[in-house]
């Protein structure tokens, strides 16, 4: 990854995790819509790590990239165990809201925004990486 931070795994770190984000758009000219989308994407997914991977304090590291008219972002959480967010079901967001299912609207909002998103894991580290293509005019 070009630029990369690690955050405290605490909800606390949310404005430092905005903040790097904020720099990096700047340093890429990265407009408002498409920031907006990218620090909605990393917020969801860097809750998620924090309520859910909650074997491990380590900190949380984001790395985000640029190339050309796409933005790499990656968060990495180590000492962790396994979990697939991959495998879990769809959310028929369609239902009516008492035969719902709490839960996954999250994930469900993330994949409907971004273009690509995988989940690796190995040696109690968890990847995921996210791939956004920029909706509007780049250098």
């Amino acid at each position: 990854m070009e630029r990369e931070r690690a955050f405290a795994k605490e909800i606390a770190s949310l404005e430092n995790v905005f903040n790097f984000l904020d720099e990096f758009f700047r340093l890429e000219t990265i407009d408002n819509r498409d920031s907006l989308a990218i620090q909605l994407v990393t917020e969801e997914l860097f809750t998620n790590l924090v309520k859910y991977n909650t074997t491990s304090t380590n900190p949380v590291v984001v790395g985000l990239e640029r190339d050309g008219k796409v933005v790499n972002l990656e968060l990495v959480d180590r000492d962790v165990d396994r979990f697939d967010p991959a495998g879990l079901p769809e959310v028929d967001v369609d239902a009516p809201m008492s035969q719902r299912q709490p839960g996954g609207l999250g994930l469900h909002l993330v994949r409907a925004i971004v273009d690509k998103i995988t989940f690796e894991y190995a040696e109690r580290v968890m990847r995921i990486h996210v791939v956004k293509k920029l909706e509007t005019n780049h250098a």
